[in-house]
């Protein structure tokens, strides 16, 4: 039985770009993967990301290279489904990044000093990128906020665009007496008004609660990861605690599972030196 030449191809970037292009191919290739369009490969692009984040969180370096793979995998994916429509390859979109991180980065790959401190750097890198939003036509100050963000990240980035501009409460204790204000709205809408105003107020409670994220140097999205992360480990041990006894969370009651909820605390409480 012959070889397949993919075999021949030099094991890395090469070969996966072949694969890619092999797989895509209207002839040979896989009926799935040459159907895709961006819109339908989007969803497992942004799954991808999260799982390498998982990975880190989770301190698993092998499936770190793992997900990684995965994640360059679907790049690489995008591109060429930019290629079968002739807008760009992967070597362009390369060669687009490299551009922009030399362009960002005069302090290594310029004249300039690069003795900064990070919050310099992270103010020059805003400045860089407001100039590439301007050369791309975007004149507002919310402009290029990705809309495919998830939903605090993107209130957190809208909060910080507009306080560039000056639009911010000064301190945590005006956003605190905002959140209150916004817990009587929620809590009258809840009981006088329709179900769409509900949603509304309790939209507007959700932004108020990131921007206190924000003044307080917390991320939004990445504290409440944590607190799920901590709710399935307490929930966890309930379920093992009734399972001790025989039974199941839904032949308990709340009050059993509430104790067991405290016990759960106590018990996982980390242990400060």
């Amino acid at each position: 039985m012959t070889q397949d030449p993919i075999h021949t191809v030099p094991a890395g970037i090469d070969q996966l770009l072949e694969i890619m292009r092999r797989l895509r191919d209207p002839e040979g290739g896989c009926p799935w993967d040459i159907e895709q369009d961006f819109s339908t490969i989007s969803p497992y692009t942004i799954e991808e990301a999260y799982e390498v984040d998982d990975a880190i969180a989770r301190g698993d370096m092998e499936d770190l290279k793992s997900e990684l793979g995965d994640l360059l995998f679907q790049s690489v994916f995008q591109a060429q489904i930019a290629a079968d429509k002739g807008l760009f390859d992967f070597h362009d979109v390369a060669q687009t990044i490299a551009s922009k991180m030399i362009s960002r980065h005069p302090h290594v790959f310029g004249d300039e000093s690069n003795q900064k401190s990070p919050e310099q750097q992270t103010r020059d890198w805003e400045v860089e990128k407001a100039k590439e939003r301007e050369r791309r036509g975007e004149h507002r100050t919310l402009d290029g906020v990705a809309m495919g963000l998830p939903a605090l990240m993107r209130a957190q980035k809208l909060q910080k665009r507009a306080a560039r501009v000056g639009f911010d409460w000064p301190d945590a204790s005006h956003v605190l007496d905002k959140i209150r204000e916004e817990a009587a709205e929620l809590e009258e809408a809840r009981d006088t008004l329709t179900k769409e105003e509900v949603f509304e107020e309790f939209g507007d409670l959700l932004f108020v609660v990131v921007n206190l994220g924000r003044h307080l140097g917390v991320d939004a999205e990445e504290a409440l990861r944590a607190c799920n992360a901590k709710f399935t480990r307490r929930f966890d041990y309930i379920e093992d605690a009734l399972a001790e006894r025989g039974k199941t969370p839904s032949e308990s009651n709340l009050e059993e599972m509430d104790a067991l909820w405290d016990e759960a605390k106590v018990a996982q409480k980390p242990v400060r030196p």
